[in-house]
């Protein structure tokens, strides 16, 4: 099944439904739920090469390729899935997903709540990263995919990857945690906290009920934006992209855009605002902040992977302070203690924690070799 057309590069995203109850992690349940979702490449007669792609907090479905021939701009991940890509499209079948929670298509507070006829908006509940791989494992179901080739993903998705490997140890032969982490540091819950707060306490927020009121937070999305661009930045990448670069002709001595960097984080924050739900916001964060894989085992991580099956890629980049090399270090770590099967490659960077999304070739080089011996798995199942 592939939803790409005769072009391999024009993709048709499909939205996909589930009309079986979903009970949450906070003890609410969903009566039905929809998931947005792309496809890349055709499914074997085994079922054995399906490769799952978990986004990041601001991500989508829409991974690669493009959506018609105009299309300014490819999918997120257009760099490392498709065909002769690292990812291997002419050799992998590759899904791509819009979590729950999301603003591109899947159930979320966007979504109308069934048992009221209105969108849910603020009364749509908070998700967790196993509230995700449980709707994940459905869609599995759904393409009748019984376990995993590889489940990918970088950051927040990262984080999903792993506890695919937890919560369904059977169903994953491989898992690619990229520039992640096994928690959240708390400055990184303090960035995230001080996001929330920008858009909760944005006059137009309105209880999160802002479309109601025909508005919407700009100005608490756009500062949440502009913050966490920031984190995800290396200090030397945005040193040489902008350094002190005036916008204008010298100082102003007021508070508009003088430096280059302004202009730029203003550009981000703007552009974000229009395309990203505010309440979908503030969820994305909460599943970062609430993701603690070793909490059902004693907070003792090593238990946990005690009955992972999965072979491990951990990378990390050495310019990311977001999730630095150290939280990766501390994931093999572990791993290794478990006995489980691991490599580990820590890649110099100038791109920070966005360096998952870049082209560094050391890292697409290392991505492009474990796939190629996962396709080769795939060849003899």
């Amino acid at each position: 099944m592939t939803t790409h057309t005769d072009d391999p590069w024009i993709v048709t995203p499909q939205k996909i439904p589930f009309e079986t109850p979903l009970a949450l992690q906070n003890g609410q349940t969903l009566p039905r739920f929809d998931l947005m979702v792309e496809t890349y490449g055709t499914l074997n007669g085994q079922k054995s090469n399906a490769v799952l792609i978990c986004h990041a907090l601001s991500g989508h479905h829409h991974v690669a390729g493009r959506h018609h021939p105009d299309d300014k701009h490819p999918g997120w991940w257009d760099s490392m899935v498709g065909p002769g890509k690292p990812i291997d499209t002419e050799r992998f079948f590759v899904v791509g997903l819009n979590n729950l929670g999301g603003c591109h298509g899947s159930t979320g507070p966007l979504s109308i709540n069934p048992e009221s006829g209105e969108e849910y908006g603020a009364d749509f509940p908070v998700i967790t990263v196993k509230d995700w791989i449980k709707s994940q494992a459905l869609l599995a179901d759904y393409f009748g995919i019984r376990r995993w080739a590889a489940v990918v993903g970088g950051s927040l998705g990262g984080m999903q990857a792993l506890q695919w490997t937890i919560d369904f140890p059977e169903r994953v032969k491989n898992a690619l945690v990229i520039a992640s982490s096994t928690r959240l540091s708390a400055q990184n819950i303090a960035f995230n906290d001080v996001a929330r707060q920008a858009i909760i306490t944005d006059p137009d927020f309105h209880d999160g009920h802002y479309r109601r009121h025909n508005t919407i937070p700009r100005r608490g999305l756009r500062i949440a934006r502009m913050m966490g661009h920031i984190t995800y930045l290396a200090e030397q990448g945005l040193g040489r992209k902008f350094g002190r670069n005036m916008h204008s002709d010298g100082y102003q001595y007021g508070y508009g855009v003088e430096f280059e960097v302004e202009s730029y984080l203003r550009y981000q924050g703007d552009k974000f605002a229009e395309r990203f739900d505010a309440n979908t916001y503030l969820r994305m964060t909460k599943a970062l902040d609430y993701f603690a894989p070793a909490a059902d085992f004693g907070n003792d991580l090593t238990a946990a992977l005690k009955t992972v099956q999965a072979k491990f890629f951990v990378a990390s980049f050495s310019t990311d302070w977001r999730f630095a090399p150290a939280r990766s270090r501390a994931l093999v770590k572990h791993l290794v203690k478990a006995g489980k099967d691991v490599q580990y490659i820590e890649v110099e960077s100038a791109h920070g924690h966005d360096a998952f999304l870049m082209t560094d070739e050391p890292y697409i080089r290392a991505v492009r070799a474990y796939m190629n011996n996962v396709a080769e798995e795939c060849a003899h199942d």
